[in-house]
């Protein structure tokens, strides 16, 4: 009996309070049923004598145990509804995060380049998977190859046809210019022997005129015949024609003379310059070309050189492409196989980011048109473990989900109209993805 009224007693204070959660409420309805079946039970103690006082009592207690306890239970489901009513809550939440989808660039067959097992650790830039083409195309590849290699053969002829030529050049050149230094010698020597010529012939025309003139004299005395002054007077006009006529070659050699110092040849069957020099100038030429030759030849193997290593950074994105996971985070789902021959474009794996958690949460109609982007919001796990304040971020409403969840949120679907809240705690970065629990948002204050 005194245990009965003790745990009558106690029962009142041990009621559940507003702020208890709801495990809390669950564990006291338990301890309340178990209470309240023991007190049903007959009591087992040896029969006593009792007073009729206590007699009296008992039924007092038992009607007042029973009433603390109904009030208990009362006071606990009926703080559930009031609860939900007084807070802004989910109907459903779950810790989600987003998923990065890793996409061949070519087409090849599959490689491990490390053994990847379902939800391994990954940090940035980890290489999972190589996928090899062994088929790629190449040709191009082949064609510069050849063409450079050609040129490079090519080259050495070139250059020893362009020494030969640049010798013959010189060789030429040497023998135009002893050619031209001859000639002027010549030309040179030519003026002198006709200025020689002038001068005899200047000597012989004087010579002449002063036998004309004695001849004259000598005729009005009848000392000399007509004939003999015919004969002197001949011969003045002969040496008088010599001496124009050396004049005249003298003028001449001065013209080729300047043609000659110039590099141009004048004779009396020609009027050009001399093979030596034509030729020269032909090899000169052929020098001119043969450079250019090449010239572009270089060129040409220079720019082969650089397309060949573009080509070779082509062939080998082609040939060869390695999976790098572009953030830390975890292996959600592998969707291929080393030795699987896969396409261009092709999903080979999903990685969990860590660093983008995020709440996924199905809200009433009537909480959710009280939502606002910004709001704040605190997810309470089912299991007890410590809460996560948020940001709401998004309000999806009945419009379509993210697809690039790790969980869909269509799967809640309890309500219609979704909400995401945006973690800041670092107890969301630990990739705890799947732990369900529920939002409590914070009331907005109404302007009056």
């Amino acid at each position: 009996m005194m245990d009965r009224s003790s745990a009558a007693s106690v029962d009142p204070k041990s009621a559940p309070s507003p702020h208890d959660t709801r495990s809390d409420a669950k564990g006291l309805q338990e301890a309340l049923q178990e209470q309240l079946f023991a007190i049903d039970e007959p009591s087992h103690a040896p029969d006593a004598p009792t007073s009729p006082e206590s007699g009296h009592r008992w039924p007092r207690l038992r009607r007042g145990a029973k009433i603390a306890i109904g009030l208990a239970i009362v006071a606990v489901f009926g703080w559930l509804p009031l609860r939900a009513i007084w807070e802004y809550s989910s109907v459903e939440a779950v810790l989600n995060s987003r998923l990065v989808t890793l996409r061949t660039p070519i087409g090849g067959r599959v490689a491990a380049a490390q053994r990847v097992t379902d939800q391994a650790k990954l940090d940035a830039g980890t290489v999972l998977l190589r996928v090899v083409n062994s088929r790629s195309d190449r040709t191009r590849l082949d064609d510069l190859r050849r063409q450079k290699s050609r040129l490079e053969n090519e080259r050495p002829s070139l250059a020893t046809k362009l020494a030969a030529a640049q010798a013959s050049q010189k060789d030429l050149a040497r023998q135009a210019t002893q050619f031209r230094e001859g000639r002027v010698l010549q030309l040179e020597a030519r003026i002198a022997e006709i200025q020689t010529s002038i001068e005899a012939a200047a000597a012989r025309r004087e010579e002449a005129s002063a036998a004309v003139e004695r001849a004259s004299s000598l005729a009005k005395s009848g000392n000399i015949s007509t004939v003999e002054l015919a004969r002197l007077t001949r011969e003045l006009s002969v040496s008088q024609q010599t001496e124009l006529g050396a004049r005249k070659r003298l003028d001449a050699a001065k013209v080729e003379l300047t043609a000659a110092r110039n590099g141009s040849f004048l004779g009396d069957s020609y009027n050009d310059r001399p093979s030596s020099v034509q030729r020269e100038e032909e090899m000169r030429q052929r020098v001119g070309d043969l450079e250019a030759d090449l010239g572009r030849t270089d060129t040409e193997i220079a720019w082969l050189a650089n397309e060949i290593i573009i080509e070779e950074v082509r062939v080998a994105d082609l040939s060869e492409a390695n999976i790098t996971t572009p953030v830390a985070g975890r292996v959600w789902e592998m969707m291929t196989s080393p030795g699987e021959d896969v396409q261009a474009g092709q999903p080979l794996l999903k990685v969990l980011d860590c660093s983008g958690a995020v709440i996924t949460a199905n809200v009433t109609e009537n909480v959710y048109n009280r939502l606002q982007l910004g709001d704040q919001a605190t997810f309470e796990p089912n299991d007890g473990g410590a809460p996560i304040s948020g940001t709401v971020v998004n309000l999806t409403g009945a419009a379509g989900a993210p697809a690039n969840l790790a969980i869909n949120p269509d799967a809640l679907s309890k309500e219609p109209y979704r909400v995401t809240v945006a973690p800041r705690d670092a107890a969301a970065n630990a990739c705890a993805v799947g732990r369900t629990g529920r939002v409590v948002f914070a009331r907005q204050e109404t302007a009056p």
